[in-house]
């Protein structure tokens, strides 16, 4: 699997995996760490991740008001991994003042996340590279309404 591009299904199939292992009870490497953690946090996302002969293909449609946990759980992974290196510049700092005024890490990340999916989504429609000034803007914006 290639670390830095995985297919869809590689990306599925890590997680699948991850939620498999902690379930036996099996060794985790650090990233299948951080995954369990972010599918322990979604427990609506466990029956699927324990069926993966039923969920790898699936399709997930937001115009029909579906939500992709497998998008969903990545989208949590990148914001840990971003505020661990504070890449963008200041997204720590986003993410700490969210803690604290949600009280609780995952609001806080579900926060970044919707803002990190509004600039992937912007980058798309618009057929440009992803934009870091856009991204810190929204993060920004989030601060400003704490």
């Amino acid at each position: 699997m290639s670390l830095y591009n995985p297919s869809r299904d590689q990306a599925r199939q890590f997680l699948f995996d991850a939620w498999a292992k902690f379930k036996q009870n099996s060794a985790l490497t650090d990233l299948e760490k951080i995954a369990v953690e972010v599918i322990q946090m979604h427990p609506e996302y466990h029956a699927i991740l324990d069926a993966p002969e039923r969920y790898m293909s699936q399709q997930y449609f937001p115009e029909m008001g579906e939500t992709n946990p497998f998008l969903h759980i990545s989208l949590h992974l990148s914001v840990i991994e971003q505020i661990s290196i504070n890449q963008p510049i200041g997204i720590s700092q986003v993410y700490a003042t969210l803690v604290e005024k949600y009280g609780d890490r995952h609001s806080a990340q579900h926060d970044l996340l919707e803002c990190l999916a509004e600039t992937i989504w912007h980058s798309q429609r618009n057929n440009i590279p992803l934009d870091s000034a856009h991204y810190l803007g929204l993060l920004n914006e989030r601060v400003g309404k704490a």
